[in-house]
């Protein structure tokens, strides 16, 4: 809380100890001592200082006695022209009583139980209802199929990479380049998506589910928006044609006829615009939205008062609306303490002798309490009050009896402003109402307090909207399950994906189609860099509709995905194979992948979680060879065009024992290979011959070219060291396999020393390549 600064002008005349107490009290929360302290200061001073009637102000009103406030506000404007920024504690604190006593609400419960939209109002908006809170206050869960941004019905709904959907107006109309629910960057055009503003295209699923099943609303909500259309090209009465055609179908709606309020205002239609506002008012009177247009209507009547009533109904709905807030001190600033400049220096001599013998006078009578013991509204105990109009020179709360010299300003009320609550501001001393008045004898009717229903336990409660924010439901025998059928497998949707272009599919038939073609299977839209972004997310209105209105269409729909994902992740039976290159145990085998076939074999594996599959070399006769090895998928990088580089290494050996194929793609039910252990003498020939062949593969590894050995070990890394046990591995030393892969040997040959199961066969092996190799170098 900002606390004024107080610079003594005169430090002999006042106590800077004192005003040290003063400000500490202040900050602590002790307001009366505050204001106390300060009163003591200003008795002593031979003239008054304005800066200590403002921080004696603030203090009083903070500490609920605003009738004693005002006063000492008063006392500041006539010594200077009060600024609107030097009422900002008073209009806090009304507000706040107005919250807690008059509405009955909890002090600071407000945005979390009342949904708002997410911008900010603005005391001056444009001619249309883009930042408009779409929806009146209720405490309900949104529904479906409302627009995150504007709470409304979604009216051409657009879907965004994230999955989150919007209405396409509402999404055009955003100034920022981040989904409001998730914040997730919408990427440039460029990067696969078109931005707000441009020409996103409508999700065709969802827009014609909606136009199905809310005909009538989507009617209006469709009239709503063209009417905002032609406002913004400043066709009002076009604009108020669509609005009154939309109110005869839903006379209910409290945003369309708060809308067509605003319209009326901005048209100078200030009586119509109050009607459309005060209605909304009585039947949403915890929206701040309506008390602003009624306020907005009250001041262009020249209703000052209860324009400044509203603005402040609407500070304690929203205390962070902080433009209304000004609106509302800037109301007391014109209304309440006008310029003193004629009157400054007769009032600052009487101002002691005036204002000791001020007394303060009920509301309800001349026996009642005086303002400080009585529960009065405005004053120290009541948060609320009312404005009415009162004549310049009379007051309804201070009367003046007996003072000699004092201008006629504080004579008793008339009995007919004493019936209503009363208006401790309008009744101040010395105020004068700045507007114009149809004839002298116009009296401002008093507002009723909003509309309340009342609970069977007595307890107060706001009454709830009563118009299309209701939370939509649909009779399930409405709901047809082909409205969900993808048109590519004519199944129902699993993991729907939503496509810039606007249509549904379901995710792994959408990834199958973009394998072949980089087009859209239905429109033939161009897809590439919608492909190369790879945003593949599940559209989240069409899922969590399938989840509730087809619960066992869905759940028979994820019993043939998951025996389908079993299936893929065994891998001894039908396991996919990739026909390429010979491939060992422990050795990186990188693959450029850019067949279709393998592309959805590639992601197959990344999604049952097994991120395996068989690499086999070619067989003319049976398609691929009889022997192969299983690699492990490490690390995947995708290219624009669909092309992937995978990085792999290798796992364990294979015997395939049948051939098969899935959708294009070659499969096999293997049996895996593991070499046969020794024992006792044959362990420690086999231990004597393993060192010895590691020792020659060294020595002709070491006797290589540099540029030579450079590109082996660019390609395939170090040569892997001597293991103490060669048989700890099923497959054997880990540096055999890797000699395997850098000698020059034929695919054929590789391929017999893959498929031994004895690892002394296969040492033997290497040693005859190995000499084979160096007497061809040394010839």
């Amino acid at each position: 809380m900002e606390v004024r600064s107080l610079q003594p002008s005169d430090p002999f005349s006042l106590c800077s100890e004192m005003l040290g107490v003063a400000e500490e009290a202040f900050k602590a929360g002790n307001f009366e001592l505050a204001a106390e302290i300060y009163g003591s200061q200003l008795d002593e001073l031979p003239q008054p200082e304005r800066s200590l009637y403002l921080k004696k102000g603030d203090a009083l009103a903070l500490a609920g006695r605003v009738a004693d406030a005002l006063a000492s506000y008063t006392r500041a404007a006539m010594l200077h022209q009060l600024c609107p920024e030097e009422l900002g504690i008073l209009v806090e604190c009304i507000a706040q009583n107005i919250r807690e006593k008059e509405q009955k609400l909890p002090c600071g419960k407000m945005k979390s139980d009342y949904i708002y939209n997410n911008e900010e109002y603005e005391g001056t908006e444009p001619p249309c209802t883009i930042g408009i809170p779409q929806n009146p206050p209720q405490s309900r869960e949104p529904d479906f199929f409302s627009c995150p941004v504007c709470a409304r019905l979604l009216l051409d709904p657009v879907t965004l990479i994230c999955g989150h959907s919007f209405c396409k107006r509402c999404l055009c109309d955003r100034k920022s380049a981040e989904c409001s629910c998730c914040n997730t960057r919408i990427k440039s055009k460029a990067e696969g998506y078109e931005v707000p503003g441009m020409d996103v295209k409508v999700n065709v699923v969802l827009g014609n589910l909606i136009e199905k099943w809310f005909s009538a609303e989507t009617k209006v909500r469709r009239l709503s928006v063209e009417g905002e259309t032609l406002w913004e090209s400043n066709d009002t009465i076009g604009a108020l044609e669509k609005f009154n055609t939309a109110l005869e179908l839903a006379p209910r709606d409290s945003l369309l006829t708060v809308q067509r309020a605003q319209l009326y205002s901005a048209m100078k239609n200030f009586k119509q615009a109050l009607n459309d506002a005060d209605t909304v008012c009585r039947k949403q009177p915890l929206w701040p939205k309506g008390h602003y247009v009624k306020a907005q209507a009250l001041s262009g009547l020249g209703r000052m008062e209860e324009s400044l009533k509203e603005f402040l109904h609407c500070v304690a709905l929203k205390p962070e609306w902080s433009s209304v807030k000004v609106e509302a001190q800037k109301l007391i600033c014109e209304m309440l303490f006008p310029a003193f400049e004629n009157v400054q220096a007769s009032f600052t001599a009487r101002t002691p002798s005036l204002y000791t013998r001020l007394k303060p006078v009920s509301l309800n009578g001349p026996n009642s309490s005086p303002v400080d013991d009585v529960s009065l509204p405005g004053g120290s105990k009541d948060p609320s009050f009312r404005l009415t109009k009162a004549s310049f020179p009379k007051s309804d709360v201070f009367q003046m009896k007996n003072v000699p010299d004092c201008p006629a300003l504080f004579d008793l009320p008339d009995d007919s402003a004493t019936k209503n609550l009363g208006s401790v501001l309008s009744c101040l001393p010395g105020v004068g109402l700045k507007r114009k008045r149809a004839s002298p004898s116009e009296d401002v009717q008093s507002i009723e307090l909003p509309a309340k229903a009342i609970r069977n336990d007595g307890e107060c409660q706001w009454e709830e909207p009563t118009s299309f924010l209701a939370v939509r439901e649909i009779p399930k025998d409405v709901v047809d399950s082909s409205d969900f059928e993808c048109s590519l497998c004519m199944r129902l949707f699993y993991e729907p994906v939503a496509t810039p272009c606007g249509h549904t599919f379901c995710l792994k038939c959408l990834e199958r189609c973009l394998d072949h073609n980089p087009h859209c299977p239905l429109c033939k839209e161009n897809l590439s860099q919608y492909l190369a972004s790879r945003a593949y997310k599940k559209t989240f209105l069409t899922e969590e509709l399938i989840i509730c209105y087809l619960p066992e269409e869905l759940c028979e729909r994820k019993k043939l995905y998951d025996e389908e994902m079993r299936e893929l992740s065994n891998l001894n039976k039908d396991v996919p194979i990739f026909v390429c290159t010979m491939a060992f145990p422990t050795i990186p085998c990188p693959l450029h992948v850019f067949e279709p076939r393998y592309r959805l074999m590639i992601r197959r594996s990344m999604e049952t979680g097994t991120k395996q599959f068989g690499m086999c070399i070619s067989d003319e006769l049976k398609g691929f060879a009889d022997y192969g090895c299983m690699l492990q998928l490490r690390d995947v990088k995708f290219f624009p065009d669909g092309r992937s580089v995978v990085d792999t290494i290798g796992l364990s050996r294979f015997k395939v024992l049948s051939h098969g194929q899935r959708d294009g793609y070659n499969t096999a039910n293997i049996e895996y290979l593991e070499d046969k252990k020794v024992e006792g003498q044959e362990y420690e020939e086999l231990l004597l011959l393993h060192n010895s062949v590691y020792d020659q593969a060294f020595c002709w590894f070491s006797s290589l070219k540099d540029n030579l050995r450079a590109q082996i070990l660019n390609h395939f890394g170090s040569m892997p060291s001597k293991d103490p046990d060669p048989q700890s591995n099923s497959s054997g030393p880990a540096w055999c396999w890797w000699m395997l892969a850098v000698l020059p040997l034929e695919s054929k040959a590789q391929l017999t020393i893959l498929a031994m199961t004895s690892l002394k066969d296969r040492l033997q092996a290497v040693r005859r390549v190995l000499l084979f190799v160096t007497r061809k170098r040394h010839r």
